[in-house]
C-alpha cells in the first residue's frame, strides 16, 4: 500500500485552540477516514503524519491508539497502522446490531420526548432531505438526526452501547450514501419514521427504523462487494 500524501491534509495548518493538540489531530484524521479521503487499506506512516500535521511522533501514536480503539484504524504486525477495511460480513453484523439498538432508541423516543424534541427530529429529517438534493452536508445532517434522536430516547445504556459502534457506522454510512440516489432514498425512509413517531405509534416507527438500516444494509454490502 502507499503512503498517505500530504493532500490529503489540506493547506491550513492546525488551530492552536483550546481543544489538546492531540483532540485536534484525532479530529483532523478521523474525518479524513470518514470522509474517504483516507481509503480503507492506506497506510497511516508515522513520519509522513508528523511532517504533514507538524507534530510529535508521541502525538500521531496515541492518535493512533485512538482510532484503534474506535474501530477505524488497525494496526498489523510488521506493517504498522492502516485505515480499517471492512468486509461485507463485518458489516452486515454491524448492521443488525444498529437495526436492533436504534430500533429501540426509537421506541423510546415515542415513549419519552416531548414535543419539542419531536419537532427538532422533524426539523432534522427535512434538513436531510435538502441536503439529498445537493442544499449541504448530507453525512452532517444525519448525524444530526441521530443527536437528536438519542437524546430523546433519554436512555444511557443505549447511548453508550450505540457509541462504541458510532465511528464503524459512520463510515458505512458514508459508503452507502455515496450509492447513485442513496441519499434521496434515505431521507424518504427516515421520514416514514418521523410520521410514525408524531402519531406516537412506537411499533411502526420501529418498523420504519428497521426498514430503513436493513436498506442501507443492502447497499453498503454491495459496495463493499464491488
Amino acid at each position: 500500500m502507499v503512503g498517505v500524501s500530504s493532500s490529503v491534509w489540506g493547506s491550513e495548518p492546525l488551530p492552536r485552540v483550546a481543544a489538546p493538540l492531540r483532540e485536534q489531530v484525532t479530529d483532523r484524521v478521523r474525518q479524513a477516514i470518514l470522509d474517504l479521503r483516507l481509503r480503507p487499506g492506506e497506510r497511516l506512516i508515522e513520519r509522513e503524519l508528523t511532517e504533514s500535521l507538524g507534530v510529535s511522533r508521541a502525538t500521531v501514536r496515541e492518535v493512533i491508539r485512538q482510532l484503534a480503539a474506535e474501530g477505524l484504524v488497525t494496526v498489523v504486525p510488521q506493517r504498522g497502522a492502516e485505515v480499517t477495511s471492512l468486509s461485507a460480513s463485518d458489516a452486515a453484523d454491524i448492521y443488525e446490531m444498529r437495526a436492533s439498538l436504534e430500533a429501540l432508541a426509537v421506541r423510546r423516543f415515542v415513549q419519552r420526548a416531548g414535543d419539542e424534541q419531536v419537532r427538532a427530529l422533524r426539523a432534522a429529517v427535512d434538513e436531510i432531505a435538502r441536503s439529498a438534493d445537493g442544499g449541504g452536508d448530507h453525512l452532517g445532517a444525519k448525524d444530526r438526526f441521530y443527536e437528536v434522536l438519542m437524546d430523546g430516547s433519554a436512555s444511557g445504556p443505549l447511548q453508550q452501547t450505540l457509541a462504541g459502534l458510532q465511528a464503524r457506522v459512520r463510515l458505512l454510512r458514508a459508503t452507502s450514501l455515496s450509492a447513485p440516489g442513496r441519499p434521496a432514498e434515505a431521507a424518504e425512509e427516515l421520514r416514514a419514521v418521523v410520521d410514525a413517531v408524531e402519531a406516537r405509534d412506537a411499533d411502526a416507527a420501529a418498523d420504519a427504523c428497521v426498514r430503513h438500516i436493513r436498506h442501507a444494509a443492502a447497499t453498503a454490502t454491495a459496495q463493499l462487494r464491488g
